[in-house]
């Protein structure tokens, strides 16, 4: 996702230094050329020889060093980076970056870069949450920085608080988000649902299906990095929320039905990815069926047809996307639910390839268009799917609003 991307890594001194390590791995292991600045008092916690062998780079350091090649150095760091990350970043060098104080050459570049800087604080609860530093945060929120909000919990200096720095897989999403991807969905709103619904039986059981949320959770990160404002319906799932997603949490498809056309008029892309159930049991035991011999009879109603719904009150300019899986005819009851549903791309699961189906991080699709076109693209993992679906809806937004 980083192939090409050059990221710059201030680390500065403090106990979370040690994690700066893992986030400088996770970079280079997804492709970005990685160079590692460290101050003098980041060197008192982790050498820099740990940077240099993660990073395959050597470690900036010293204002006056001699240089192994002749530049200006700051400047040439500067100017390389796609993105300037500071992590940990202590209230001493958030304080100079606030106030334009270059006595090193973590805050040199700083101040050279023209690059995007994402800042992630850590230090002690009391100092985080001094008036001073909540100042400085806020005079580099408003030049345009982003930041990684720092953790609560059991910090090191013994106290229980905010200011713990955020775990290296969260700071690693933070400059994917920034710079992986092309943001050409900024500016649009996108709705996405996923998961399966429960339709509840007494209080312990419930009617389900074997959807994991994977698909939809991964079309919802897809269009996050590229810029879009999601909203995220999600039945349960065993999957972690997705940073910075608006999430809305549903049990039923009843529920989700009233939390989609909640939101839906005011989207620009729709996708419908949840496994939603078509029928619901007529009546809900308020205590737990007891077990009897014989057979249980259930009386089961049909759920809104939320998709359906969409495309009858889909607005002008509106792009919907549903989904198919059938466990025969897959292409023919697509083509039909495609046009019946009133959809501009419906995706087609097929149940039965490998690497396929529920529960898998692949997919194997036929993405089939209104206007007769259909697109193959073969198996691959779902959260690179997830950007193939959102090429062809951003198409289809593109030519009905004549863009």
């Amino acid at each position: 996702m980083l192939k090409g991307k050059c990221v710059v890594v201030g680390v500065c001194g403090g106990i979370a230094a040690y994690k700066a390590a893992a986030v400088v791995s996770g970079l280079v292991k997804l492709g970005a050329e990685v160079h590692v600045i460290m101050t003098q008092a980041a060197q008192e916690f982790v050498g820099k020889l740990t940077f240099q062998t993660l990073s395959q780079n050597l470690v900036t350091d010293e204002m006056f060093a001699e240089p192994k090649k002749w530049d200006v150095e700051h400047v040439e760091l500067a100017q390389k980076a796609d993105l300037f990350l500071v992590a940990p970043a202590t209230a001493n060098t958030i304080a100079k970056m606030a106030n334009g104080i270059a006595d090193n050459m973590l805050t040199c570049v700083y101040l050279a870069t023209q690059a995007p800087v994402l800042i992630a604080p850590a230090m002690n609860k009391n100092m985080y949450e001094h008036p001073a530093t909540v100042e400085n945060l806020q005079k580099l929120a408003a030049r345009g920085c982003k930041f990684v909000e720092p953790g609560e919990g059991f910090l090191a200096c013994g106290v229980t608080g905010k200011g713990r720095l955020s775990e290296p897989e969260e700071i690693i999403e933070a400059v994917v988000d920034e710079i992986a991807y092309e943001k050409d969905l900024r500016g649009l709103k996108v709705l996405v649902s996923a998961g399966a619904t429960q339709e509840p039986l007494d209080p312990v059981r419930y009617l389900t299906n074997h959807s994991s949320g994977k698909m939809g959770y991964a079309v919802a990160r897809a269009a996050k990095r590229r810029g879009a404002d999601v909203v995220l319906v999600s039945g349960k799932t065993a999957l972690d929320p997705v940073r910075g997603v608006k999430m809305l949490q549903v049990g039923s498809a009843q529920e989700m039905h009233d939390a989609i056309l909640s939101q839906s008029a005011n989207c620009d892309i729709v996708v419908k990815a949840a496994a939603v159930a078509d029928y619901t049991p007529v009546q809900t035991a308020d205590q737990k069926i007891k077990k009897e011999d014989g057979a249980l009879t259930l009386t089961l109603r049909r759920t809104p047809d939320i998709l359906a719904e969409l495309g009858r009150e889909k607005p002008a300019g509106q792009v919907l996307v549903g989904f198919c899986m059938e466990t025969q005819d897959l292409l023919l009851h697509a083509k039909e639910k495609l046009k019946r549903k009133n959809c501009d791309l419906i995706v087609a699961n097929n149940l039965f390839t490998e690497g396929a189906g529920f529960g898998v991080d692949t997919n194997t699709v036929t993405i089939l268009s209104a206007d007769g076109a259909a697109a193959e693209p073969g198996n691959m993992p779902k959260e690179e799917l997830a950007h193939v679906i959102l090429d062809m809806a951003k198409e289809k937004y593109d030519e009905k609003n004549g863009l």
